[in-house]
């Protein structure tokens, strides 16, 4: 996935929260599903298919279950700093911002209360490299890959990306109506994404993206002319827009993932056994609207921006 500022990428202090709005309804796609009960994975939503062992769950599901890195604690990670609109105040557990919300939504689900909820710090890019892991789950708009998931587990999806261009308001990019537009543009992206091969394979600049450590080195780059364009998630764009420039467009969005749909997925330590839990409970909370309703409080409405095609 493309990921969020610092994770370097995707990670952010935050201002403001910006009110973004998009649809809900590709968030509806859970089969029926009631709160969690051993026995079952869940299915994979979209294109991504949740990784992990299913055998001998038993009480895996429990708050005590053994399967947890601490029994009696659901210890969930992120990057620091943590970025909006995911995050808020930079406070993973304040419950505010998308990623917080479904985090807390995930965790009642499981049956623990907000008291019993601890966050650690992991880097993005740490976060799916091969050993042993000090949290039951990550969440960083880290996208579902084959790759990724030779070393760690993924869930179902509970975010469908659109990768989206950002330049300045007098750039002559700023008018670009297709991505082959941006042919002769110098384009920045973040390091450990998604976007970096989105920018290669659809977009096809004649010279090679630029790769910067975080959103702020992204964002510097732009205003000092560093680069035409930054590419990232449709979310990310809308915040640094809103926030960060004084003068930022967005120009477009489009969608990359290999020729298949972008989804972030809560990661997991190889063979998991708590995979299957997370699961149950990303899709009962599909099935009963919880998930939607949190996409629409938290991220924007992406309909008014143009889709660039080839």
């Amino acid at each position: 996935m493309s990921r969020i500022p610092a994770r370097g990428p995707r990670r952010t202090h935050t201002p403001a929260r910006i009110a973004l709005a998009l649809g809900a309804g590709a968030f509806l796609l859970a089969t029926a599903a009631c709160a969690p009960q051993p026995g079952s994975t869940g299915g994979a939503a979209g294109t991504a298919e949740a990784t992990g062992s299913t055998a001998g769950q038993g009480d895996a599901c429990t708050v005590d279950s053994k399967a947890l890195h601490k029994p009696g604690t659901l210890t969930i990670a992120t990057d620091s700093p943590a970025y909006e609109p995911w995050f808020q105040d930079n406070d993973p557990s304040n419950g505010k911002g998308f990623e917080s919300a479904v985090a807390y939504a995930v965790a009642e689900k499981l049956g623990f209360t907000k008291d019993r909820v601890k966050w650690v710090v992991e880097p993005f890019a740490h976060s799916y490299a091969p050993g042993a892991k000090n949290f039951d789950f990550d969440i960083n708009q880290i996208s579902v890959t084959p790759q990724r998931a030779k070393a760690v587990d993924f869930s179902t999806s509970y975010y469908t990306a659109n990768q989206a261009v950002l330049t300045l308001k007098d750039s002559k990019f700023a008018g670009a109506d297709s991505l082959a537009a941006f042919k002769d543009a110098k384009i920045g992206v973040q390091v450990a994404t998604t976007s970096y091969q989105a920018v290669l394979d659809q977009l096809k600049p004649t010279k090679q993206p630029s790769v910067y450590n975080t959103t702020k080195d992204e964002v510097n780059a732009l205003k000092n002319g560093q680069i035409d364009a930054i590419v990232t998630d449709l979310p990310t764009v809308f915040y640094l827009a809103n926030a960060e420039l004084d003068n930022g467009r967005i120009v477009g969005q489009f969608g990359y993932a290999g020729g298949t749909p972008e989804q972030f997925g809560l990661l997991l330590p190889k063979n998991s056994g708590y995979t299957p839990c997370v699961n149950r409970a990303l899709e009962a909370l599909k099935s009963d609207g919880t998930l939607a309703k949190i996409t629409t409080q938290w991220l924007s409405a992406s309909a008014n921006v143009p889709e660039l095609k080839k």
